[in-house]
Order: structure tokens, then sequence, then C-alpha cells
């Protein structure tokens, strides 16, 4: 663990976040067994991190009552039966799309099932988080969303959208330093809502995990 982790570890807990440094997804494995109970009631958002780390198998085992929105055959009906049982579970799963230096939270999402769990609802919410998501601040944090995060993430989900052709957000064709919000008019667009997650008032809600590797995008 360097000093830029350190440091990004202590501004969380300032900002009344739970954080940990885990060196590798097998310890991240176990710090995510130890917090769960048997017949705990779960959702997550749709993360990559959660898969390449290798929590989304143990959030799966029959133990535990796993709210999956992504499962197959699941309805429209189903799975927005989903999203309302989220704000009453025990847990919730997640990663961000970036961290800043100073321990706030930036995600920005389309339909935005996961900022609105972050935000209020869920008991406890559990960030999986890969150091590569670490930036310097705040206008790191949204560069990093137009420059890797909404474009992986459309390629992903094949949304039509210009940042799935391009590989960056269309804003960035006009300016190299567009407004946080700036970007297309798909109707598929992914960058809908954008939240900040610069302090909690319950310093137990939320707990992020800090993976020693690079997970996610």
């Amino acid at each position: 663990m360097n000093e830029k982790i350190e440091k990004v570890l202590q501004a969380l807990r300032k900002n009344n976040m739970n954080a940990f440094y885990l060196p590798d997804s097998a310890a991240v494995c176990a710090a995510v067994r130890e917090r769960l109970f048997d017949g705990c009631t779960i959702s997550s958002g749709g993360s990559v991190s959660l898969k390449e780390s290798g929590v989304w198998d143990i959030l799966k085992d029959e133990k535990y009552c796993f709210y999956d929105r992504t499962r197959p055959g699941i309805t429209p009906e189903e799975q927005e039966e989903v999203y309302r049982k989220t704000v009453g579970c025990d847990f919730y799963f997640c990663s961000t799309n970036a961290l800043t230096e100073d321990g706030q939270l930036v995600n920005v999402d389309g339909n935005c099932n996961r900022i609105s769990a972050m935000a209020f609802g869920p008991k406890k919410v559990v960030l999986i988080v890969g150091v590569n998501k670490i930036v310097p601040d705040l206008k790191a944090a949204f560069l990093r969303v137009k420059t890797d995060a909404a474009p992986k993430n459309t390629v992903r989900l094949n949304l039509d959208t210009p940042c799935h052709k391009l590989g960056h957000c269309v804003a960035l064709e006009k300016t190299s330093d567009p407004d946080w919000t700036d970007g297309c008019q798909s109707p598929s667009r992914i960058c809908v809502n954008y939240m900040i997650t610069a302090k909690q008032r319950d310093p137990e809600r939320i707990t992020v995990l800090l993976c020693g590797e690079e997970l996610g995008y």
C-alpha cells in the first residue's frame, strides 16, 4: 500500500465512509463473505468490477436472497420489482466510476438505479473499487467518465451512442475541457444523472473495499 492509497483511505474515513485496502480479489472476496449473513437480502448495480473480482459469484450463493435484475428470462415487470425491493435490502453492492484522492465518489448513470441506491435506501452499500479508479480530483473524475467508463459501458451494453463509436464523449470533439454534463443527444445516452458522494451522515452505511488490482472501468 503506497502513500496515495493511504491518503485516499484517510480521506474516505474523514468523509464518514468505511474504507479498507485489500491487496487482491481473493482478499476482497473474503472481506465480503465476512460482512454477509445467512438469509440477508442483497441487490447490486451492473458492475464489471463485481464480476472480475469474484464478488458476483458470492452474491449468487443460495444462502443469500439476491435480487438479480440481470437473471436470464426476467421480464420488465420483474426487473421493476427488483428495483423496488432494492430500496429495503440489507446490502447493495456496486463500484464507482471514479474515486478522488480527497475521498469523493463520482458516478454517472443512465437508468440511475445505482446512484439512487447509493444515495438512499439499502441499509449498507459496499463498493468494490480497483486502484485504477483513483483520480486526482473531480475534473479528472468526470474526464475519466467521458474517456473510459462511459464509452466502455456503451460497448458492453451495446448502446447506440457516439461514444460507442468514437471511444470517447462527443463533447471532447469540440473542446478538451467540456462542461461536466456536456454530451450527446442520443436516446440511448448513458450519462443522464450525475452524483458526487462527498460525505455521509451515517459513518457505517457506505464501505469502500479498495482492491490493489485493476478492476472494471
